[in-house]
């Protein structure tokens, strides 16, 4: 019996390493996670390597026990990355269609983009993605795809994210040392947009908020596309920390309590539990009552959810995320009242992102918001190796356009 073709998603999140290990089923167009595996990593710091060996020592940890977990070996990975070296912005492109037929080719459509994306950066930076977010054809906008149509003047107005290339290179070292090829880099963001975010919400307009432990990663979508993405080195390992400080415990005890008990906004106190838990010796017990818990929570949560409000208000796209609303993802997601608290200071409905199971099909616990960016990653190695997606290219590996769900782009690869 052959084997299955498998596909794996590396998520080196903030403080974490997680894999999901997926295989395209026989029928349909959905991915079945066959195992995964999430693993803490003190080599990783905000999404950004700082001991290789630590680093790596995770990386084959996670993928490891993924393996075990799905009966399955994997060679390479789609490896996402977030972290504040990660920056994006918007251009535009045009292209004249000098020939005289004037139908638009793929071709033009790569050429078009590539004059976009033809920008000039230092040295120690280059491009991730280039997203094409709409189409103009002899200046009608909203195109969705030009592939066919005729004009003289081909315009395109592109997302762009770049990252520092020092930071890439040493989250591929570890991987490489792991033993592991980088089959392609993706921006964690992007990913985990594809799974949860719906076209709906793309197009009426919505933020996506990935709650990451030392950093948050920001996106707004709106008209189908992304329009706004940012990196903030905040996280809610924040909160972890404000709990261990004040219960004088560890920082793992702290994170337990937080899942567990935590309480992220106060219409949801019911009653005033005594909680037991470890001191920072491991051995001398104590109490704590749910609402000096809470004291310790809600500023830190106000604080994070106060800097994305003005990260947002300053950005100009405030306005295109309210019919949509907030989703909420990431293990700082977890804490019960999240939403709430977002809702609040926020202005904006939230709900806690799930993946759909017309998309990804698996056992439940891979459906958890602490997988959600290996889980999009899942989607995005679907469409790079079974041709089924959104169109976007990368640069690190092989330039690569993938047709999207609408049948925007043939690959020109």
């Amino acid at each position: 019996m052959a084997k299955p073709e498998v596909v794996a998603g590396l998520d080196m999140g903030s403080g974490r390493v997680t894999c999901l290990i997926g295989t395209p089923e026989p029928e349909g167009d959905r991915l079945r996670v066959l195992g995964g595996a999430s693993v803490p990593c003190r080599g990783i710091n905000g999404g950004v390597v700082v001991n290789i060996l630590e680093t790596k020592s995770a990386v084959s940890q996670a993928v490891e026990e993924a393996e075990a977990a799905a009966g399955v070996t994997v060679s390479e990975l789609f490896l996402g990355v977030r972290g504040t070296h990660l920056q994006s912005f918007n251009n535009k492109g045009a292209f004249n269609i000098a020939r005289t037929d004037r139908e638009i080719t793929a071709e033009d459509v790569q050429s078009v983009v590539a004059n976009a994306k033809a920008i000039p950066l230092s040295s120690d930076r280059e491009i991730l993605h280039v997203i094409p977010q709409s189409f103009s054809l002899d200046r009608q906008r909203g195109v969705p795809n030009p592939v066919g149509m005729e004009g003289s003047l081909l315009e395109v107005d592109v997302h762009i994210v770049t990252a520092s290339s020092a930071h890439l290179n040493n989250v591929m070292k570890a991987v490489a040392q792991a033993g592991f090829e980088v089959r392609e880099l993706v921006y964690g963001l992007l990913a985990t947009g594809e799974e949860l975010v719906t076209p709906e919400e793309k197009d009426l307009g919505s933020l996506l908020v990935d709650l990451g432990g030392q950093s948050i990663s920001l996106g707004v979508y709106s008209e189908g596309s992304l329009r706004y993405s940012k990196e903030i080195g905040v996280g809610s390992d924040f909160i972890t920390r404000d709990l261990a400080v004040g219960l004088r415990t560890s920082m793992a005890t702290a994170e337990r309590l937080k899942i567990t008990h935590g309480i992220a906004h106060s219409s949801l106190m019911n009653g005033d539990e005594e909680i037991e838990f470890s001191r920072v010796d491991g051995r001398t017990m104590d109490k704590v009552k749910a609402s000096i818990m809470m004291n310790f929570i809600l500023p830190r949560v106000e604080e994070i959810f106060t800097i994305i409000a003005e990260d947002l208000q300053g950005s100009s796209y405030a306005d295109l995320v309210s019919p949509g609303g907030a989703i909420l993802t990431g293990g700082g997601s977890l804490m019960r009242g999240v939403a709430a608290a977002a809702e609040e200071i926020l202005g904006l409905q939230a709900r806690v992102g799930i993946a759909h199971p017309e998309q990804v099909a698996g056992d439940e616990k891979w459906f958890s918001p602490v997988y959600a960016t290996a889980m999009g990653l899942l989607t995005f190695a679907q469409v790079s190796r079974w041709g089924t997606g959104v169109a976007r290219q990368t640069s690190r590996q092989r330039p690569a356009w993938m047709r999207r769900l609408t049948g925007l782009f043939e690959d020109l690869f």
